[in-house]
């Protein structure tokens, strides 16, 4: 059975966080709160921990994984460019629950963009795991914690059992979203070829439009 920690989610306890960091270098694979919904997580510069999380989703190899970092300098490194679109948007809603599609660094795994070239990215809000991409070395991988083609769960009680019984670590931090609902964080094409709306979610297209105009 996976590790269980409950924590504060404004004010996350620094033993529990370097507890779960150990865990992630380690190539464990965790489930953790983000400002949206809860994610499933590891250490994406480890090809057994990409695998591992695909093959617990059962998600397609094609579909890349999405990665939240620590900070900007996370994302920097993580991409081949950074246009002006990438830009407005970050200074705009990071951190938040804001998801960009960018060209990805010649050294980010295959496994981790699906072999598409790209990353999909962002800095999250939530304490937790901002604290965990940190002790990740910058970056974790941040998927939806559920199987593939079902819903996202905003609470671990709600998540089947055997679903968690494939996971090493679970960080319980009550319920996710807040006044967002159950709705993912809005991914935007933000690359040389976008700007284009992905997948619609806690931001509207509206509300991008303005700063991208």
């Amino acid at each position: 059975m996976p590790l269980v920690w409950k924590i504060d989610p404004q004010h996350p306890e620094s033993p529990i966080v370097s507890l779960a960091g150990k865990l992630l270098s380690r190539g464990g694979v965790i489930v953790y709160p983000t400002e949206t919904l809860y994610g499933l997580g590891g250490n994406p510069k480890l090809p057994v921990v990409a695998e591992r999380v695909y093959r617990i989703k059962g998600r397609e190899l094609s579909k890349p994984l999405p990665l939240i970092a620590s900070n900007l300098d996370a994302v920097y490194q993580a991409v081949a460019e950074w246009p002006i679109m990438a830009e407005r948007l970050s200074r705009a809603f990071w951190p938040g629950p804001l998801t960009l599609v960018l060209q990805a660094a010649p050294h980010i795994l295959p496994l981790i963009h699906g072999n598409t070239g790209k990353i999909a990215i962002r800095i999250s809000s939530h304490p937790v795991a901002q604290a965990l991409a940190t002790e990740a070395g910058g970056l974790l991988i941040a998927t939806s914690a559920n199987q593939a083609h079902q819903r996202a769960y905003q609470t671990l009680s709600e998540m089947p059992v055997e679903f968690l019984a494939q996971v090493d670590g679970l960080i319980d931090a009550g319920r996710c979203g807040g006044s967002s609902g159950s709705l993912p964080s809005t991914i935007v094409d933000a690359s040389a070829l976008g700007p284009r709306l992905i997948r619609a979610g806690c931001i509207p297209w509206e509300k991008l439009l303005q700063v991208m105009s």
